[in-house]
């Protein structure tokens, strides 16, 4: 069903589309941090980065953070609305009403507002000394308060209503359908935002513009959103979550 629907992807407005992921996936690639240079950061201190990625605590700073946080949203969370999005392409072609680029930039607006908080929490950690200024967390508490609450959500009511949309968007379109394509792209956005948010703030764990962790978040929340596999994926990364986060309280501890 889902590789159908993949196959019919061929219009120009999905190239647009993926054009977009792959530009946002180059983009994160050009200005991810390399191992090596993470472990030297580990060896040598904050001074390490003062010349290369200070995170300074103005308007440029903030600037370059929501940046690149829009950039992890765009490249992430695009491909996880892949099959809500071909929904609503079918919809447009059986009706005649809709617009398709309206829908894709209600919901990356939706992102762009995410992008905008997250770098204002990650500014705020920064300067408290809570993260590095490469975005990786310094305290064994916040890493562990992190991982316990993304996967004590897992569990969570709002959590599974949003999935629930997510893994049945024919149902949400038909619903809200009346209200147009910009509309449609904010709430499916927002619903998207209820499913995932959690997860991708799990970044100051794996570390920001950490291109391992971002794939491997990225493939989860594919995965999770998919009626056929995401059922039995969602509580099993729940407890899992939640056992790393005893394991980083722990290991501070002991």
């Amino acid at each position: 069903m889902v590789m159908e629907r993949i196959r019919t992807m061929t219009g120009w407005h999905w190239l647009a589309l993926f054009g977009v992921i792959l530009l946002a996936w180059a983009a994160l690639f050009a200005m991810a941090v390399p191992a090596e240079m993470r472990e030297m950061s580990r060896i040598y201190g904050a001074e390490f980065w003062e010349a290369l990625c200070t995170v300074t605590p103005d308007a440029a700073g903030f600037a370059r953070l929501t940046l690149m946080w829009a950039l992890m949203s765009a490249a992430m969370m695009a491909p996880t609305a892949l099959p809500a999005f071909g929904t609503y392409d079918e919809l447009q072609s059986t009706t005649g009403r809709g617009r398709f680029g309206a829908l894709v930039g209600g919901y990356l607006v939706v992102w762009l507002g995410f992008a905008f908080a997250a770098a204002a929490l990650q500014m705020g950690l920064t300067q408290a000394g809570l993260v590095s200024v490469i975005g990786e967390s310094r305290s064994p508490v916040l890493t562990g308060g992190l991982l316990i609450g993304a996967g004590l959500y897992q569990f969570s009511a709002l959590k599974e209503a949003c999935l629930s949309k997510c893994r049945r968007p024919l149902s949400f379109f038909m619903q809200h359908w009346d209200e147009g394509p910009w509309r449609n792209g904010l709430r499916l956005g927002a619903v998207c935002l209820g499913c995932c948010w959690a997860l991708m703030l799990l970044g100051f764990v794996g570390g920001v513009m950490n291109l391992g962790f971002m794939a491997l978040a990225t493939l989860l929340m594919v995965l999770e959103k998919l009626p056929e596999i995401g059922r039995w994926l969602t509580r099993p990364l729940g407890y899992g979550l939640v056992g790393w986060g005893i394991y980083a309280l722990l290991g501070a501890v002991i």
